[in-house]
């Protein structure tokens, strides 16, 4: 690889602050790259440590040794790569790719298995991403890469709710306020609690009112657009719509493919573009996104579902064995249909997190040995996302509830390796910046102190974030079902010629390539899909969006041969 400038210039993104006054007051005086600069004479791992808030930094010491740092969910991308000892770094893993550099049949696998490529590994062999919470340091070809932050969580069993609520709501109004920037106001709305809160809460923050948002989908069970009219006109907002249609992600798939570092299977990606689109042709420079509620304060269903099977463990021990385990694994009762729902739940119970996660995940469950080609099937560890999952279930200091460990779980793989790079690709390709005011320090460090039921009380799921903004927000928003902006891809595809095209285009190119058996393809799109569209759509849109990254970045190439 060359040495290019670009793989040399300092990187100094977001707005930390610094815990330290003296460098606080440096980056108010001589900037951010100054502050870091005077925060290193405390070591590398201290520097990142005095930093709150979003940031990603990477530069160069006059003594020549090379400082990274990513904060706590990776609201940015920071990669690099070592050569001829000298360490190269970018915010895009493609920008440090050359001719040379081979694609990794790892990582294809565990995009298709996460749906994104989880840091440190990229696409690219020899080029990795910093993860969120970690440092880095080059010190005379030397490098060290470690955590500076895990979180610990030391919940505040005394805490009423009335003194929660008011800390809540006074941190909620400041966190808005930092991230709006003082260009025109404006916000994604997908009706949810998270954007609608924001939406109201930008609404306090800028005197001249804001702008809101929203994507629809003309499709059954899909589209939410009354619950994002419900919140602009609670909250009086400039409302904007606009609805996709399968002819926009025709036109928008190949250049979203195109602008990714690396292969990304989130398909809220083009509704988020879209959005984003919207708002940049309206005059907007910066929008504020609302992810991270449910992460910090137990919104997603599947807290509810592991709870159920925590449960298990409170039989007694001789129950289990000498009665429920002996039913429920009799191949003959199993036919009875409340005996098999029982053995499934038992089998689940009995697995360990994350492990049990693996029972939902889409490759593993259609196998990977149906879907991908024996080539690519002999250059692989199929136990390896797993093992990745495990090494950051075990990470989170304990003692901590089981709760607390699926969120801080969830920081990681639905926040930092897919929400965010979901929603900053989104706002990059429309030209836009963004900021996720639910991710604020103050926050963090509130949800830290929360007890485990007050985010998720028996099957209430963030019981305490929906009940302290009740009046605030209109009650027809706190108790609607979650969604967002997901996508109807599969629906769309089994009826759009058009999108049956790029889609089957897309496979067979797959087959060519050596990645995917053609046997696979054949059943997945001429029976899965028209069967069970909404399900295997997820299956088409994620191999659909590999092909596409490949044409545009890798048009060449082929599995070669273990």
């Amino acid at each position: 690889m060359e040495t290019t400038a670009h793989s040399l210039q300092p990187i100094v993104l977001g707005q930390p602050r610094f815990k330290n006054s003296s460098v606080q007051a440096a980056h108010q005086a001589t900037g951010l790259a100054s502050a870091w600069l005077l925060a290193l004479k405390q070591g590398p791992a201290t520097a990142a440590k005095e930093a709150e808030g979003d940031f990603a930094v990477a530069l160069r010491t006059e003594q020549g040794q090379v400082f990274m740092a990513q904060d706590r969910f990776a609201t940015y991308s920071l990669c690099y790569r070592v050569v001829d000892g000298q360490l190269h770094f970018a915010e895009r893993a493609d920008t440090l790719a050359d001719e040379a550099c081979e694609l990794d049949p790892q990582a294809l696998f565990d995009y298709l298995y996460f749906h994104c490529i989880p840091s440190p590994r990229t696409i690219y062999k020899g080029i990795y991403r910093l993860p969120p919470g970690h440092y880095a340091w080059f010190d005379q070809g030397r490098l060290e890469v470690k955590p500076f932050w895990q979180p610990e969580f030391h919940e505040n069993k005394s805490l009423s709710f009335e003194a929660g609520k008011q800390e809540f709501l006074r941190l909620l109004q400041q966190s808005v306020q930092r991230q709006f920037d003082g260009s025109k106001a404006a916000c994604f709305l997908s009706g949810g609690t998270d954007s609608s809160t924001v939406a109201g809460m930008l609404m306090r923050a800028s005197p001249s009112g804001a702008a809101s948002y929203s994507i629809g989908f003309d499709a059954e069970g899909y589209d939410e657009m009354e619950y994002a009219r419900l919140a602009a006109r609670h909250f009086g907002t400039e409302h904007h719509e606009y609805y996709v249609t399968p002819d926009d992600l025709v036109r928008s798939i190949p250049a979203m493919a195109a602008h990714l570092d690396q292969p990304f299977g989130n398909s809220s990606v083009l509704p988020a573009f879209y959005c984003a689109k919207m708002a940049k042709d309206d005059g907007v420079t910066r929008l504020l996104a609302g992810d991270g509620g449910d992460e910090l304060y137990g919104g997603n269903s599947r807290y509810a579902t592991q709870r159920l099977f925590g449960f298990y463990e409170q039989v007694p021990s001789i129950l289990r064995s000498g009665l429920i385990e002996p039913i429920v694994g009799n191949s003959a009762l199993s036919r009875i249909p409340l005996v098999r729902k029982g053995g499934s739940y038992v089998r689940q119970a009995k697995q360990p997190m994350p492990d049990r996660l693996r029972n939902y995940n889409l490759i593993t469950r259609v196998g990977p040995e149906q879907v991908l080609s024996p080539a690519l099937l002999a250059q692989l560890d199929l136990n390896a996302p797993l093992e990745h999952q495990r090494q950051t279930w075990r990470a989170t200091p304990q003692p901590c509830s089981e709760l607390n460990r699926e969120l801080a779980y969830d920081w990681r793989y639905t926040l930092g390796e897919s929400d965010l790079p979901k929603v900053r690709a989104a706002t990059s390709l429309a030209g836009v910046s963004v900021g996720f005011p639910m991710l604020d320090q103050g926050l963090l460090d509130f949800s830290l102190q929360l007890p485990s039921n007050f985010k998720l009380r028996g099957q209430k799921l963030r019981w305490f974030f929906k009940e302290a903004l009740r009046g605030f927000l209109p009650d027809e928003i706190i108790t609607k079902r979650k969604q967002g902006f997901g996508l109807p891809f599969g629906v769309w595809t089994v009826k759009n010629p058009g999108l049956q095209k790029l889609a089957r285009r897309s496979l067979d190119a797959l087959v060519e390539r050596g990645l995917v058996r053609a046997d696979y393809i054949h059943t997945l799109l001429n029976e899965q899909l028209p069967a069970y569209p909404g399900y295997y759509g997820e299956m088409v849109w994620i191999l659909m969006m590999l092909e596409q990254w490949l044409e545009q970045h890798k048009p060449n190439y082929r599995l070669s041969a273990p």
